[in-house]
Formats: C-alpha cells, sequence, structure tokens
C-alpha cells in the first residue's frame, strides 16, 4: 500500500514538470513566428538573438547572482558548450533558416533533436541501447525531412538553405540536450540557465561581423518589435528554459525531449493563421511523416521494453 502511495506521489509530482515542458515547447513554436516578425522589421539574425538573450540572462543574474563560477574548469568548458549550442549557434542558424525558408520548415525540421538525443546518448551510454522503435522512427522521420527539403526546393521565394540550417540547429540542441545531463545533477536550473545565456552570448558577439547594417535605437522602440523582443526575451527565453532545465533534470533528456515534437504543430497553425503561409500536399506528407516517426519510434519502444521485461533473465 505504501509502495503504491509512493508512486501516486511520483508521479503527481512529475505532473507538473511534464506541464512545464509542454509550456516551454509551446512557447518556442511561438518563437519562430515571432523571428520572423522581427526579421520583416530590418532586425537581423544575429541581432535578434543577442537582445533576447540579454534581456533573459539580466533577469537570471540578478535572481541568481552567485556563484558565478562552476565547481571545476572540466564543468566550466561544459557550460561553454551549453552556451554555443544551446545558445549562439542554434539560435543563431535557426534565426538564420527562418530568414531563408518558411517558419513551418524549420520548426519541423528541428523536431529532429530528440531522435539525435537518444542516437548521442546511446552511442556515449553503454548502458543505453538503441532499440528498433528508434531506428524505425529515425528512418521514417528522415523521409519526413527529405518532403520538406523537397517542397522547399519546388518553390522559388524559399532557399533550401535554410533547412540546412535548420539541420544544423537540430543537432546543435541535441549536444546541448546531452551536455545537460550531468550539469543537472549537480547544479541548479538557475544556475544553468544563467550559465548557458552568459556564453551564449559570448560566443554571439563575433557573429555581428556579419551583419553589413545595424538596428538603431528607434527601431526597438516600435511597439511590435519591442512587444516581440520581450516575448522572445522573456517567456520564451528565461522561463521556457527554467522549464526546461527542470523537466530535464527530473524526467530526463530523452522524455523531456519527445514534448519538442509538439512545437511545429503549434508553429504550423501560427504560420498560416499570422504569415498566411502555404505548404504543399508534399509538405503535408513530410509534416506527417515526422510525427508519425515519433508515434513509431514511442509505440515499438514501449512494445520493446515491456516485451524485455517479460522474458527470463
Amino acid at each position: 500500500m505504501s509502495r503504491l502511495h509512493s508512486i501516486r506521489t511520483h508521479n503527481g509530482s512529475n505532473l507538473m514538470y511534464h506541464i512545464g515542458a509542454l509550456i516551454a515547447v509551446t512557447a518556442w513554436g511561438g518563437s519562430f513566428i515571432c523571428t520572423k516578425v522581427l526579421l520583416n522589421n530590418g532586425l537581423s539574425a544575429v541581432e535578434i538573438y543577442l537582445c533576447r538573450f540579454f534581456l533573459a540572462y539580466i533577469f537570471t543574474l540578478l535572481i541568481c547572482p552567485r556563484p558565478f563560477l562552476a565547481r571545476n574548469l572540466r564543468d566550466e568548458f561544459l557550460f561553454l558548450l551549453c552556451g554555443i549550442c544551446g545558445g549562439s549557434v542554434y539560435f543563431i542558424s535557426e534565426n538564420f533558416a527562418v530568414e531563408y525558408t518558411l517558419v513551418s520548415n524549420v520548426s519541423l525540421i528541428v523536431t529532429l533533436s530528440p531522435l539525435l538525443t537518444t542516437l548521442i546518448i546511446a552511442i556515449m551510454y553503454k548502458t543505453e541501447r538503441i532499440g528498433k522503435g528508434v531506428v524505425t522512427g529515425s528512418v521514417i522521420a528522415l523521409c519526413g525531412v527529405a518532403c520538406v527539403i523537397f517542397n522547399s526546393s519546388m518553390s522559388l521565394e524559399v532557399n533550401p538553405l535554410g533547412d540546412m540550417l535548420s539541420l544544423l540547429a537540430a543537432v546543435c540542441w541535441a549536444v546541448y540536450s546531452v551536455v545537460l545531463r550531468p550539469l543537472s545533477s549537480t547544479y541548479s536550473t538557475w544556475f544553468i540557465t544563467r550559465k548557458t545565456f552568459f556564453y551564449g552570448l559570448i560566443t554571439a558577439l563575433p557573429f555581428l561581423l556579419l551583419d553589413k547594417t545595424h538596428m538603431t535605437l528607434s527601431t526597438l522602440l516600435v511597439p511590435e518589435v519591442a512587444g516581440n523582443l520581450l516575448f522572445l526575451g522573456l517567456f520564451a527565453s528565461l522561463i521556457a528554459y527554467l522549464m526546461w532545465g527542470g523537466a530535464v533534470k527530473h524526467l530526463g533528456a530523452i522524455k523531456t525531449g519527445n514534448y519538442l515534437y509538439f512545437s511545429p504543430i503549434v508553429t504550423l497553425i501560427l504560420s498560416a493563421w499570422l504569415l498566411s503561409e502555404k505548404v504543399s500536399i508534399v509538405g503535408y506528407i513530410g509534416c506527417a511523416l515526422i510525427l508519425a516517426g515519433v508515434v513509431a519510434s514511442e509505440k515499438i519502444g514501449k512494445s520493446s521494453r515491456t516485451n524485455s521485461d517479460a522474458t527470463p533473465h
């Protein structure tokens, strides 16, 4: 009876982290739309990233000013890697991708990161094997990505370069999720988030050299620009990262990562509604295949684990 009570308590306490992960990916799904709006208002991909993360970093620094450094040099290097893969390179490549292709394409391709996370963890940790579900789901999802990219290449208004940058972003987020795994068991969510923002900002500064022109103060004072930057900085960055970090810490990188597949659904709805983006039948097939790959990965994976548990060892 006490064991049953503890299981119910455990499931109840984890519910808030499931909800947090869902809120985070919903915010990230909407962030693609905000980024597109800001690009249309003259901001560059790098400027958008720097503005949103500067806002987020200031708030985390005020709330969690200490400790400033990690416990050792190895962990400090891992935080640097978090800043690069979960910050500067990830978001800048994603922002550039939005500039070249449909926001729905970017959101869909980035959702490959959970599968990539699972593959990296399986390679790094011998205790976790790559099951049939992951292999099947990966193949189906990759076919979906191929359809999405093919859909882009058929349109004169869309550059497949954007889809390639989206793939780079997916790889970066997978690496970030794996690096976050050991850090989340040692450091607080606030500290991890602050360090990620810090190194993300520092490593993004060189990218400013790519910009031929820079935004002016008057641009930032435009209500549409200010509103979207506040959403990106405070909600899609600060709050979402804190919720995501807490979910990874209590649910694990793989289980939490699966929530990323809800993000393209949010983006597809908002892009069709707010940006009037149109997707061909090939694009819809690609979307269905990517989501089907996730379902296959989960269903076959659970079935394999059940059969494995029923087999005498």
